[in-house]
């Protein structure tokens, strides 16, 4: 029985039990003696197969995860040996002892006095500079030391400056308070910090945006078309003080842009005698040509007195027969006597300015600026206006002049003078004051704006003109020539143009 033990499946396991549970019956039943009993419960189980298999798996599990973890120890250790271990043996072998010192000798008394006798030394001055820049990165340096010797450099430092700043005045206070956050204007106290020229970091590996700016294409090339030459043309003037006429002869033209498909154009010249644009004069009209012969002579009465406020414009149109006339260019003579007193017939050669459209004159306004620099304010003061642009039906205009104070695009105060009834050339004299901090004076800018009056509707604006350091032209040359000369008024007249949409009003009635 003992030699087929657990070979009988799952049925002779069972009878196996039946007669195990037979054997321990008392008194056990009839057939089975004890001593067949007693050699049954001694004879151990056999295992199954698969209880075995699980043993051996689990032994080989456990003997692998050891394994690993000897090994994953083993690679930490070896690399904190060669991390921390190698370079601080070499640091501790190539630095001298006598290098660095205890830090119980730099907290001495006797260390203190030496160090205060050599900053009063002023030949030592940069090396404690320089002591204290590398003392964010060297703790070896007490921080009683790095703070006397950080307080010694910042009174030497004002010493040297004796500089004082004006208090801002309370005429200052409203300017301010219109200022953008970026742009505050309260004094700046140095009193508590190092010197900025110690502060200033190296150029050497900094990013520089100005590199990376890309350039508009489209602004470039309006720039470039609008400074174009379209050819030349050539003209002569001469007086007659008998007749009080100007004589204005349109000589010629030479190499003019081909306007046609073919080619060609059909040049022809309109002649104005400005301020007065109702007084027309033009050409004939020469076909197929570049460069035309027109010898035609233009007379225009107007005394001998005036024609120094008068400007020659001249138009030279492309002939189209059944569309729009083409516009080649211009030319504009501010001084006609730019070549001689008029006496005499003198030829002058110009250049041909490119243009979409005729330039409208919409007149000047001379005024004058003067900056005091101790009280901060700004005086403009709007004297005359001359040859503005008509605006009611009437053929006159009710102007007046509205001066803005702009910061950055935005419009801080606006000011303007009284109202000048039916006239084209208004005579004010009149002051508009300011009040801006002189550190401020490179950050604003003015726009003189002449308006006409309406008593029903909306008012209109004639032109407008711009002063200040972001100016174009004479604006920019007045503002500078103000800055250059303080404490004197300095007056100019200047041409209005229209306005742009960036200088545009939501409410022009004001």
């Amino acid at each position: 029985m003992s030699g087929v033990w657990g070979a009988g499946g799952p049925r002779c396991q069972e009878a196996l039990a039946v007669l195990a549970s037979l054997c321990r019956a008392r008194p056990p039943p009839l057939g089975l003696d004890l001593e067949t009993c007693r050699s049954f419960e001694l004879q151990p189980p056999e295992r199954s197969p698969s209880a075995a298999g699980a043993g051996t798996s689990v032994s080989l599990l456990a003997v692998v995860v050891i394994v690993c973890g000897v090994a994953l120890v083993a690679v930490f250790l070896f690399l904190f040996w060669k991390l921390c271990w190698m370079p601080w043996r070499n640091k501790e072998a190539s630095s001298p002892s006598s290098a660095n010192p205890p830090l119980e000798a730099l907290q001495s008394p006797s260390f203190r006095g030496n160090m205060a006798d050599k900053l009063k030394d002023p030949s030592t001055l940069g090396f404690l500079e320089a002591a204290v820049k590398i003392s964010h990165t060297s703790p070896d340096i007490p921080a009683e030391v790095q703070m006397s010797v950080k307080e010694h450099i910042m009174r030497h430092t004002r010493l040297q400056r004796q500089t004082t700043e004006p208090a801002s005045s309370t005429r200052h206070t409203s300017f301010k308070r219109h200022l953008p956050r970026q742009m505050h204007v309260s004094s700046v106290d140095y009193g508590n910090e190092l010197p900025p020229a110690a502060e200033q970091p190296t150029s050497i590996g900094r990013i520089k945006p100005e590199l990376y700016k890309q350039k508009s294409v489209d602004g470039d090339d309006a720039k470039s078309e609008a400074t174009k030459s379209c050819g030349k043309i050539n003209f002569s003037l001469r007086y007659d003080y008998e007749t009080e006429t100007l004589i204005v002869r349109i000589l010629k033209a030479f190499d003019l842009p081909a306007k046609d498909f073919c080619g060609s154009s059909d040049p022809y010249v309109k002649i104005y005698l400005l301020p007065d644009r109702k007084c027309k004069l033009q050409t004939r009209v020469h076909r197929k040509t570049l460069n035309p012969t027109f010898d035609e002579n233009f007379h225009f009465p107007v005394p001998y007195e005036e024609l120094a406020d008068c400007k020659l414009h001249l138009s030279v149109f492309d002939f189209d027969r059944f569309s729009r006339h083409d516009m080649i260019g211009e030319v504009i003579l501010d001084n006609l006597f730019e070549a001689s007193d008029l006496s005499r017939e003198t030829s002058i050669w110009k250049d041909i300015q490119y243009a979409t459209s005729e330039s409208v004159d919409l007149g000047e306004i001379m005024f004058s600026l003067c900056y005091l620099p101790t009280a901060g304010r700004l005086t403009l003061t709007v004297i005359k206006c001359r040859n503005l642009k008509a605006m009611d039906i009437t053929g006159y205009s009710d102007p007046y002049v509205k001066v803005s104070l702009l910061c950055d695009g935005r419009r801080l105060k606006k000011k303007k003078t009284t109202i000048k009834k039916n006239t084209l050339n208004p005579v004010y004299n009149e002051a508009i004051i300011f009040d801006i901090p002189p550190e401020n004076m490179d950050q604003v800018s003015l726009l003189i704006s002449v308006m006409d009056y309406d008593r029903v509707g909306h008012n209109e604006i004639i032109g407008v003109c711009r002063v200040g350091i972001t100016a174009e032209g004479l604006g920019r040359d007045h503002w500078n020539e103000m800055l250059a000369y303080p404490r004197k008024p300095i007056a100019h007249w200047h041409s209005l143009v229209e306005v742009k949409k960036s200088f545009k009003e939501g409410n022009p009635r004001l």
